[in-house]
Order: C-alpha cells, then sequence, then structure tokens
C-alpha cells in the first residue's frame, strides 16, 4: 500500500530507521511514532518506497 502524500511517505520513512536500529524510536513524533508503534518494518518499506511524483505535501 503506497503512502497518499509525501509527508506521510516521510513519516514511514522515518519510522522505519528507527525499526532498523539507525536512528533512536525516541526521536520520532507525531505520525512516524504512530507507524513504528502500529506497523511491520514489512508494512513501512512498502508505504516508503513508493514514488513522491504526482503526490500532494499533505493528505487533504
Amino acid at each position: 500500500m503506497p503512502a497518499e502524500s509525501k509527508a506521510l511517505q516521510k513519516a514511514a520513512g522515518a519510522a522505519l530507521a528507527a525499526k532498523r536500529g539507525e536512528m533512536d524510536k525516541n526521536d520520532l513524533t507525531g505520525a512516524a511514532r504512530e507507524m513504528y508503534d502500529s506497523m511491520s518494518e514489512d508494512q513501512l518499506e512498502d508505504f516508503a518506497k513508493s514514488d513522491r511524483e504526482g503526490k500532494p505535501e499533505h493528505k487533504g
């Protein structure tokens, strides 16, 4: 399932980095923190890897 906006895609990328141990999970806030807590690494990867072209900056 691809992200619906650039902001959600960035949040998923940050949550994925924390899941992989590349950043501290305590640095996550907002949507990224919620995604970290509720999604698996595979789900986050699918969400974060989608193409950004044509997506709005924020979900409307």
